[in-house]
């Protein structure tokens, strides 16, 4: 059997057995933290807000830090605070995150001395999928110097509306062909994998028809959307791919969860239905930034979380961008606690997602 055949079953067997000895080990607090990656302020070790959530990363009440660009002062700032975090809980390590996917969306710059490479568009133009990767290669093997362990790409978006507002206005799509948006995107996957580096294919079920933005509000796909723009999922868990998806903020009538007008990150017919239902995905679902407007504006903290995850979110991701509160982490903690407290079913999630990113999590660095 081929290797990328076996490893989604070996991974299944290992999700097995932590499903049933991690959950007896960790308190529902410490499975429900490891289900939150926030932002934070601050651009070194010694800023309060870095020794905080450093504490939190050690006492398990938080699973990952997401980096944006006003956290990288340097360079040599960022390796530092990314070996605190490291080494507040070394046995379960953190994710420590950030969008690198070049081009306009990039956390780590020329401004502090990093390579900067062109976007997913200007790579496939240029480049075939062995240049790509390449191209790829070197910059992961700089940002896992830097101590990072998740870089959220590559984009699998199909480049269909050409006057697309975050896909193609940016260039952040490979092609509109999903053949040669997986050759691209699985570089890209190599790349990274070969530096010990997880990633991240996004945004599920496809935001390359879009003719809004989520990042501002509500965004319905129902009349753009064909499932053309599910084929580069298809292909890549086809072939084993199993670090995180990424879902989006976006609409659709036939998958809204019962009339409900959820978008795909708060619905279980995407995340259940769909994405592990069809696809046969087991690995774990992450959620776009649930501070970007789409959500935001529509629900509160506390529905938001209770709804992603009994839709099936394994991670939920909140930027801290929106107004800035250092107690975040704990108050979706809190919220996740209280809500397991109460229903059985939504605690029985918690132990589900917990034992599928411990299982992830013993693959950093491999």
């Amino acid at each position: 059997m081929h290797a990328k055949t076996l490893r989604p079953l070996i991974a299944g067997l290992v999700l097995g057995l932590l499903a049933n000895t991690t959950s007896l080990a960790a308190s529902l607090e410490q499975m429900a933290g490891q289900m939150i990656i926030v932002g934070f302020k601050g651009d070194s070790v010694k800023d309060k807000s870095v020794i905080a959530l450093r504490k939190a990363v050690a006492e398990g009440r938080v699973g990952g830090v997401m980096y944006l660009k006003y956290n990288v002062a340097s360079l040599s700032a960022v390796k530092a605070m990314n070996e605190a975090f490291k080494e507040a809980s070394p046995e379960l390590p953190p994710f420590l995150t950030l969008d690198q996917e070049g081009g306009s969306v990039e956390r780590l710059t020329k401004d502090v001395g990093f390579p900067e490479i062109p976007n997913a568009q200007t790579v496939a133009a240029r480049n075939d999928p062995a240049g790509a990767q390449a191209i790829y290669a070197g910059m992961a093997k700089d940002m896992a110097a830097l101590g990072f362990t998740v870089n959220f790409g590559p984009v699998v978006d199909l480049n269909i509306n050409p006057k697309n507002l975050i896909i193609a206005k940016y260039g952040r799509a490979f092609s509109k062909d999903p053949a040669t948006v997986d050759a691209y995107a699985q570089a890209f996957i190599n790349a990274h994998h070969a530096e010990g580096m997880l990633t991240s294919i996004k945004h599920f079920p496809g935001h390359g028809s879009s003719t809004a933005d989520s990042h501002a509000g509500f965004v319905d796909i129902t009349k753009t959307w064909s499932e053309a723009e599910l084929q580069p999922y298809k292909d890549l868990l086809a072939g084993g791919y199993d670090d995180f998806v990424m879902v989006g903020h976006l609409y659709h009538k036939d998958y809204d969860g019962g009339g409900q007008r959820l978008p795909a990150s708060l619905s279980s017919d995407w995340i259940t239905g769909v994405l592990r239902g069809q696809l046969g995905y087991n690995g774990v679902v992450i959620s776009d930034d649930l501070e970007m407007g789409a959500i935001r504006k529509r629900f509160t903290l506390k529905e938001t979380v209770i709804q992603a995850v009994n839709a099936g979110m394994d991670v939920l991701l909140f930027s801290n961008t929106a107004t800035y509160d250092p107690a975040l982490g704990d108050e979706i903690l809190g919220i996740l606690v209280a809500q397991a407290g109460k229903d059985p079913n939504f605690a029985k999630r918690i132990e589900e997602s917990y034992g599928r990113i411990v299982a992830l999590k013993g693959r950093i660095g491999g």
